[in-house]
């Protein structure tokens, strides 16, 4: 059915261009969101990693690793799962595979990498990597609530056709073969948008209400990503891998969301709790420690608050002592 001009009229535009040129050099809202996605998160994730007991900044630290591994973890899980749009019969070749700022970033290469590069960071830093996790779970949500905004101004990505009220138009040199006679889709991006909100807030809830530690914090946002990118998927009429009638990032997020319920599950009933320590036993730990007590950020034993003080983003205030 082709649109209605009346939900047209309430229907959400998409942006008449997303780069700009200054001078020889172009500037593209996708790369810039990004970026303020990322210095967000990262900023979220410092808060709660000095209410865990952390120095200030070290999140920073971590994250100069954990980005460029989580983009390149990110493209590569992208070509790997859209084989054929660059390297099958017809296909855009080697080079279009490096483009990342024409869109196509796979949250679940980004994850990996991301954890990859953190664990390095993490090791030569003398933290320990689960606190880390859990502390930035809440802020990697929000980035990627932010960064989905990138699709908006790519026009990708969208749903099915729908003359809903917030139907998003995308002009017709953006529509996919098949749906050229439609104007309006689901805008995908902003339910995945709006979920991934939902998803830092119930984080950050339930770290409060249960004190999760050892990395289940990080493993409940998996979980609940999961879920909604299951539902997200199944609206989409990108070009996808089909595995068995399903897209692959549904088999994915399928399989992921029940590995990490498990761990939750798992995990919570092993390690109640959260860690009595977020820096490694070893030198580099120590050091770590001693250079977070000079700045006065980990509270000793005495004045750490064990009545439940919270900081000012939900994050109960647990800091701990030394490494032993």
């Amino acid at each position: 059915m082709g649109a209605d001009p009346a939900a047209l009229l309430a229907s959400i535009p998409s942006p008449e261009q997303g780069v700009w040129e200054i001078g020889p050099v172009p500037i593209r809202a996708y790369a810039l969101i990004i970026l303020v996605g990322v210095v967000v998160g990262a900023i979220i994730g410092d808060r709660r990693w000095v209410a865990r007991g952390g120095r200030k900044g070290e999140i920073y630290d971590l994250a100069l690793w954990a980005v460029p591994f989580g983009i390149v973890g990110a493209r590569i899980y992208h070509v790997l799962t859209d084989w054929t749009t660059y390297f099958g019969e017809g296909g855009a070749g080697l080079i279009a595979a490096l483009k990342i700022w024409q869109g196509g970033l796979g949250i679940w290469g980004a994850v990996a990498g991301g954890a990859l590069g953190a664990w390095i960071a993490a090791r030569r830093h003398g933290i320990l990597l689960p606190p880390v996790a859990d502390a930035v779970a809440p802020g990697i949500a929000v980035a990627q609530a932010i960064g989905r905004w990138g699709n908006w101004f790519n026009s990708e990505l969208f749903g099915r056709p729908t003359d809903l009220p917030w139907a998003l138009e995308i002009a017709p040199a953006n529509r996919p073969l098949g749906y050229e006679q439609f104007a309006t889709f689901h805008p995908t991006f902003l339910y995945e948008s709006l979920w991934c909100l939902l998803v830092a807030a119930i984080v950050i809830w339930a770290d409060k209400r249960f004190e999760l530690g050892h990395g289940r914090a990080f493993a409940l946002y998996v979980f609940l990503y999961s879920v909604g990118r299951v539902g997200i998927e199944s609206v989409r009429i990108d070009d996808a891998t089909i595995v068995a009638g399903l897209r692959i990032n549904i088999w994915t997020a399928s399989i992921i969301a029940l590995l990490a319920l498990a761990y939750v599950i798992v995990v919570g009933r092993r390690l109640p709790g959260r860690e009595s320590d977020v820096y490694r036993d070893d030198e580099r730990g120590r050091r770590a420690y001693a250079q977070a007590l000079a700045a006065g950020e980990p509270a000793t034993d005495d004045s750490a608050t064990a009545d439940g003080a919270t900081g000012s983003d939900g994050t109960a205030d647990t800091r701990a002592g030394p490494p032993n």
